[in-house]
């Protein structure tokens, strides 16, 4: 029987496959049959700070409007007080998972302040979270902001939060920055445990008919997956984090192709939301069914054995073989 056991942030799984921060984990039952299916771990869908603060924020002004309430209007008003005004449902729902669950929770936390991030990462532990990823993500739209500056305040954050928890930290970063190899080196640097690749842009689109911005979330596809094999292949040969695979995920085939680059773990969201949790438990029969034909004993063995520094190809990872391939571009059409 092959081995799928696994080792990230310090926790030793039952499988490489773990649940994606996703609605999901919304779910305890949903979650509890993703893990009956095989998932190793589960990641709990993001606490935007900003959303607490618009919370608050709006508790505060609808208590400012009802200067003169009666005490009626004040026994049921909410109490404003404190930052857990809209962390409570969050952190209730951790503390059922870790309960219900007997595999590692993850909190995920998107954040746009230190101090912000510092003190909900702070509830997060308080509540039982086996560990916390920071969901990396600014959108730069001033010409006054370098891309040296937005990366030295995340990495502030990085160090904010390692040094205000004691649960391993990993972060999810996005493709988009200049060299992704010296970020990486950096969070490692600044005391992550973990990185996985990539966060899903910000992309809207627009509308046509109504001449509007149109905001909505599309499910990964399998074409997403190449971009997130090369930054595996980039950062296994050298780097110490457990690294995590997120995004374009449908398949065991997908799955073996992010371990063959270097994942300890692949996260799953979207083939999950699409098929219902148990299809976890189909994606894993098939990647063990690819290792299995394939001769490895465990997916620990298969773990980079297509990185940049153990592919057949030496320049596979790199821009020289793109060169190469653009060199030898032919098209099926035929013109005169």
């Amino acid at each position: 029987m092959i081995d799928l056991t696994t080792e990230w942030l310090g926790f030793k799984l039952c499988s490489p496959l773990i649940v994606a921060a996703s609605p999901i984990a919304r779910d305890v039952e949903a979650a509890a049959a993703a893990v009956a299916a095989g998932a190793g771990a589960v990641i709990m869908h993001s606490l935007f700070e900003e959303e607490l603060a618009a919370e608050q924020l709006a508790v505060h002004r609808l208590l400012d409007a009802h200067d003169n309430h009666d005490a009626e209007t004040t026994r049921i008003m909410p109490d404003p007080g404190g930052s857990a005004l809209g962390i409570d449902p969050y952190l209730i729902q951790l503390r059922q998972l870790r309960k219900r669950l007997n595999v590692p929770v993850v909190a995920s936390l998107n954040g746009v302040t230190p101090g912000g991030w510092t003190t909900h990462a702070r509830d997060l532990e308080a509540s039982g979270a086996s560990a916390i990823e920071l969901n990396l993500y600014d959108v730069a739209t001033s010409p006054d902001q370098s891309g040296a500056e937005l990366e030295a305040r995340q990495i502030a954050v990085v160090q904010g939060v390692v040094a205000a928890v004691g649960v391993p930290v990993t972060v999810k970063i996005s493709p988009f920055y200049t060299s992704i190899p010296a970020f990486v080196r950096r969070l490692e640097a600044a005391g992550a445990r973990g990185v996985a690749v990539f966060n899903r842009f910000y992309q809207p689109d627009i509308d046509l008919d109504a001449l509007d911005v149109e905001r909505r979330l599309v499910p990964s596809t399998e074409a997403e997956l190449p971009l997130r094999l090369h930054g595996l292949a980039l950062l296994a040969p050298w780097s110490g984090l457990s690294l995590g695979c997120t995004g374009g995920i449908w398949t065991g085939r997908d799955a073996a192709k992010a371990i063959l680059c270097g994942a300890h773990v692949v996260q799953l969201a979207s083939v999950l939301l699409q098929h219902g949790p148990k299809q976890l438990g189909v994606v894993l029969d098939e990647l063990r069914h690819w290792l299995t034909e394939r001769g490895y004993a465990s997916s620990t063995e298969a773990r980079a054995v297509m990185s940049a520094s153990a592919a057949l190809d030496p320049h596979a990872w790199e821009r020289l073989n793109y060169v190469r391939m653009i060199g030898s571009w032919t098209s099926p059409y035929r013109w005169r």
